[in-house]
Formats: C-alpha cells, structure tokens, sequence
C-alpha cells in the first residue's frame, strides 16, 4: 500500500506539474500574440495596412502644413512660428527702436517671414519622395513610437535635402522683398552708432532658413498628432483601420 501511495503521490504530482508545464507554455504563446497584436496596433494589422496608412497620414500632414505657411501671412501672423530677429540682434532691435528705426526693424522682420513663405512652397515634393521611401520596418517603428515619431522619421530624411532647397529660394527671396537691404541698413546703422563696440554681421540667409524648417517641422508634428488621437481627422477608413482606437 505504501508503494501505491507513493506511486499516487507521484502521479498526481506530475499530473499538476504536466498541467502548470503547460499553463505556462500556454501564457507564454498568448504573451507573444499579444505582444505581436500590440506591434500591429492591437487590430491584426498588415504590414501593407501600416505603411499605406503612415504615408497616407503624412501625406496629408505635409501637405497641409506646407499650404498653411506658404499662404500669405503663413509665417507672419501666426505667433507660434514667426520668424523674429535672432537673439544676438536683440540688443540691436531695442537700441533701434529707441533711436527711431522702428520701421526698419519691423520691415526687415516682414521681409523674414515673405522668404519663409516662398520657401515653404518647395517642402512638399521633397516631403513626398521621402515618405514613399518609408520601409516596412520604418513603418512599424513610427507607428509604436511617440506622438511625433513621423516628423522625426522626416525631420532626419529631409533636412539637408530641405536646406538645399529652401537656402537660394530664401535668398532670392530677401533680395526681392528687400530684407538684405533693410538688414545691412539695420547693422550699418547700428554700428555707426557711438555706443557700439561690437560690430553685429550675422548670417541672415542662414537664420532665415533654420527659423523657417523648424516653423514647417512644427505643423507637420501638430498634424501628426492631431490624425494620431483626432477621430475627426481620421478622415477614411484606412486611416481609422490603422490609427483609430
């Protein structure tokens, strides 16, 4: 009788042990569906389906966004990129102002934001030949990534293709609206004056081009925020497949 017990015992603590083996096992494949569930948003999602939907997403963000600053008053009127005069000029702008040239200043910051404006004009096509690049594996990481995965993704494929294109029509653009000109008057001026020991000769060009990518990089991340957790933005099936809760 004690070996049968023993021989019970021993079965039954297999037989618990067979079953946990395979609770486990259990756990651990429905961990990796659901992990695998997880990457594709939770809704069985294709690869196809994640890609279509970010380029359909970006698409549509940079094409809204560059439409938005390249209208008139794109730059200008909207406080949130505005192009200013740069920090260092600060000191400049107060002593001018003081000292009567108030119009100056302040056509020489219209003529900033026009250069903008013309430049933001060129953003799309280079925007677009970056999305159709996107790769399977960008797709998945943008999609599980921040709520401005996207815009990095672009910020680091475009931005040197971006300079490129925004420098000479930035350029063209300050010697048609005259900003050069109201610039060099600005520092001539204010290093004639005798409170200035050191002399201010910035890279307007330069600036002009900084200031006016991050101003377009600024809306294609409220764009892509706004499809990502906006229904309303949503705006068609695919991307209500791939971004709708």
């Amino acid at each position: 009788m004690k070996a049968t017990f023993r021989e019970l015992t021993l079965s039954i603590a297999l037989f618990f042990g067979s079953v946990g083996l395979a609770s486990a096992q259990g756990g651990l494949l429905s961990g990796a569906k659901n992990a695998m569930n997880s990457l594709k948003g939770g809704k069985n999602l294709s690869s196809d389906d994640i890609v279509a939907g970010l380029k359909e997403a970006l698409s549509r963000g940079t094409n809204k966004s560059t439409a938005q600053l390249s209208a008139a008053d794109g730059f200008f009127k909207d406080a949130a990129v505005k192009i200013l005069l740069p920090p260092e000029a600060a000191k400049v702008e107060k002593t001018l102002r003081a000292a009567g040239f108030g119009a100056q200043v302040d056509e020489a910051i219209l003529s900033l934001n026009r250069a903008a404006e013309d430049a933001a004009k060129s953003a799309a096509p280079i925007f677009l030949n970056a999305i159709k690049g996107m790769s399977v594996s960008d797709g998945v990481g943008i999609l599980k990534g921040p709520d401005t995965a996207a815009t990095s993704y672009l910020r680091k494929s475009t931005t040197v293709q971006l300079t490129a294109a925004f420098r000479p029509v930035i350029d063209t653009s300050l010697q048609k609206t005259g900003a050069t000109k109201y610039w060099k008057t600005i520092f001539e001026t204010y290093n004639k004056l005798p409170t200035t020991f050191n002399k201010v000769n910035p890279d307007l060009g330069a600036y002009a081009t900084q200031k006016a990518l991050e101003g377009v990089f600024y809306y294609v991340a409220v764009e892509e925020k706004n499809i990502r957790t906006n229904p309303a933005a949503q705006v068609d099936d695919l991307l209500k497949k791939v971004f709708g809760k």
